[in-house]
């Protein structure tokens, strides 16, 4: 078994950590505290080609491979959170519109998208849905030509740059099981009555906005039926937020990384009864535990990523490396403010950032709760084993 990176991922990760050491970490800080939007760091990101992760090279992207798809959230999350959030849902969309779109929803989007030009995010949650995503209440109801969409939708990453935004409507409200007349729609952004209404105020994960949307009276081409069949939307959108759950839990371990990275250098540093906090006793023990549980994270989450590539799903791996690794970082992040003291809850250090920023990650991409339920219907099941 081999648990080392390959010397192109290894290439990788060293490039991405050098642009997260020099370009986002001095400023995350200031940036995150102003509510200033990160677009000198977009334009980056853009230049770099992480917008085309997940596009096939055909169409002008990378196609990552799962790990180093991992890598990237690890990296930028070790630097500042949020600005991962500017690739994330955009990558799940370009995911779904290359694995199910036409050839000429292919055609008309991911060129743009690879580049940046464009960008997009994924329209699934509603007030009233979140983790159960068949409860959703919009609809698109056929009329012609065009699809007449009305409903609402909340917490969307990206809402205002998403162009198009894939939409997860109910094309048969009245379809038993519900998720048999579901359907995803590229909806543009300048089309009459798609409005963005507010960005939400939120704890942590500043720079990115999250918002909601309302369609009133939505007119979507049936051309921009994603895939062009009806009913599938549920389907489509479900490998993809297997893929999101590995987004999610790099970005944890992210977290919990520059979370043992302060501690530890702030125990090396900080004295208290003539000697560094770094050798007492109880410090040790800390640092200890928070290193090994973002190891342990960290080869989950890779091994979560090889499943995804190999088998082209991974329900039961996906989720126990976004569960655990979400923990991990939450953990991670109180344990550094306690090595902090007092100095953890100023603004002045980066780990109050790191404290409101993790517990975002057992929310994201289906709750703990949702996902350890998941995991052991799976063994129950037999479909998934261990060991």
């Amino acid at each position: 078994m081999d648990f080392e990176l390959d010397q192109q991922q290894r290439d990788f990760q060293r490039t991405m950590r050098e642009f997260v050491d020099r370009e986002i970490k001095p400023v995350a800080s200031a940036m995150e505290r102003s509510g200033e939007y990160p677009t000198a760091i977009v334009d980056q990101m853009k230049e770099l080609g992480l917008f085309g992760m997940t596009i096939p090279t055909e169409y002008g992207g990378l196609d990552l491979d799962a790990v180093s798809f991992a890598i990237v959230f690890e990296e930028l999350s070790r630097g500042w959170m949020g600005i991962a959030g500017t690739l994330g849902t955009h990558s799940l969309s370009c995911w779904m519109i290359a694995q199910f779109g036409t050839e000429d929803q292919k055609d008309r989007y991911l060129p743009e998208l690879a580049t940046g030009v464009r960008r997009t995010g994924v329209g699934l949650t509603e007030p009233d849905a979140g983790s159960d995503l068949q409860g959703i209440r919009t609809t698109a109801i056929l009329d012609g030509d065009h699809y007449v969409v009305n409903g609402r939708k909340t917490w969307i990453t990206n809402a205002r740059h998403a162009d198009p935004l894939p939409v997860l409507v109910k094309t048969d409200p009245n379809a038993t099981p519900a998720h048999a007349g579901m359907s995803i729609l590229l909806i543009d952004a300048d089309t009459p009555g798609f409005e963005v209404l507010r960005d939400l105020g939120k704890l942590g994960y500043k720079g990115p906005e999250s918002c909601e949307i309302v369609m009133d009276n939505v007119a979507v081409p049936v051309a921009n039926l994603l895939g062009g069949v009806e009913g599938r939307g549920f389907k489509q959108a479900l490998p993809a937020l297997e893929s999101g759950r590995v987004n999610i839990a790099a970005r944890a371990v992210g977290i919990a990384q520059a979370a043992y990275d302060a501690a530890l250098t702030y125990s090396r540093e900080r004295e208290a009864f003539g000697q560094p906090i770094a050798q007492f006793q109880a410090i040790q023990l800390k640092i200890a535990d928070m290193a090994t549980q973002v190891q342990a994270a960290r080869l989950l989450t890779y091994w979560a990523a090889s499943v995804q590539a190999d088998a082209g799903r991974a329900d039961m791996p996906s989720g126990m490396a976004k569960y655990f690794a979400s923990e991990v970082a939450i953990n991670n992040a109180l344990e550094a403010m306690r090595i902090h003291g007092g100095y953890g809850y100023s603004t002045e250090y980066v780990v109050e950032r790191l404290y409101r920023d993790a517990p975002l990650m057992a929310i994201g991409e289906g709750t703990n709760e949702i996902l350890r339920t998941l995991i052991a219907r799976s063994l129950i099941s037999g479909r998934d084993m261990i060991g």
